[in-house]
């Protein structure tokens, strides 16, 4: 394909996938259950941590996390007790545990009390074309708390080499603002020309078959030079071809 036909043939994807019928089967349906802000912004940010693995999984157990919370995250966060905590022990999603549960709601009631929340905190360090920096200076801010060393691995740092897909995936959810009700548009201080795509097995896969991709490996790089490609298709808006890219390979095998 042309560099013409490959952009008409992925915003028609775009366009299939990009719409409230995608929220059924996806994990962004955790936080379109929540209309305050901060509700929104903590299940986002809590589900985009366990996005790995079997999606009816990911979805179940996010789930499961709110109802843990009282599906009330942020007056969870904010007004927790230690007894409250120790009722998260037993959760547990692949590696991610009770342990690490807490840690986290821990971690996100210091943000929001001495750092202005999840969106303040992201916001910073950005670049014109890369959110990654300010990735990387979150997730110091993040474990400002006491924590166990096994826990650091639940938030990728893109300057240590990762692709950070779910903290990307999560960027895409609060920033991207479209008139399709699939991401939420909540903050504004971030451009979407910033925003990078998740770059995981399926969007990977797919971009290699489309040439949008030569590296081999899902990692940092390899987001570099996909973030590269997707600019030159739509500089303001790269990251809507997640959707092309996602549905291609979770929806029709491509």
């Amino acid at each position: 394909m042309t560099k013409t036909e490959l952009k008409e043939f992925l915003d028609e994807k775009v366009a299939l996938y990009n719409n409230p019928k995608f929220i059924e089967s996806d994990p962004i349906q955790i936080p379109h259950q929540f209309s305050l802000k901060e509700d929104i912004e903590i299940s986002g940010f809590l589900t985009a941590t366990i996005a790995w693995g079997n999606r009816k999984m990911i979805i179940n157990n996010a789930k499961r996390m709110m109802d843990l919370m009282g599906n009330s995250p942020y007056d969870f966060v904010m007004n927790h007790r230690d007894y409250h905590l120790e009722n998260l022990a037993p959760f547990v999603h692949r590696t991610f545990n009770g342990n690490d549960f807490k840690t986290f709601i821990i971690a996100l009631q210091n943000l929001y009390q001495n750092h202005g929340g999840l969106e303040a905190i992201l916001t910073k360090n950005q670049e014109e074309f890369s959110m990654q920096p300010a990735i990387s200076t979150f997730k110091k801010y993040f474990f400002e708390v006491n924590h166990l060393q096994r826990t650091t691995k639940h938030i990728s740092d893109p300057m240590q080499g990762s692709a950070a897909k779910r903290i990307n995936m999560y960027l895409r959810w609060m920033v991207r603002q479209d008139a399709n009700g699939v991401d939420f548009g909540l903050w504004k201080n971030i451009p979407t020309s910033a925003l990078s795509c998740p770059l995981d097995v399926h969007s990977g896969n797919v971009a290699r078959k489309l040439g949008l991709l030569t590296r081999k490996q899902n990692d940092g790089k390899a987001l570099v030079e996909l973030d590269n490609a997707l600019r030159q298709l739509d500089q303001n808006d790269p990251v809507k071809y997640d959707f092309a890219l996602f549905g291609l390979g979770v929806f029709e095998g491509f």
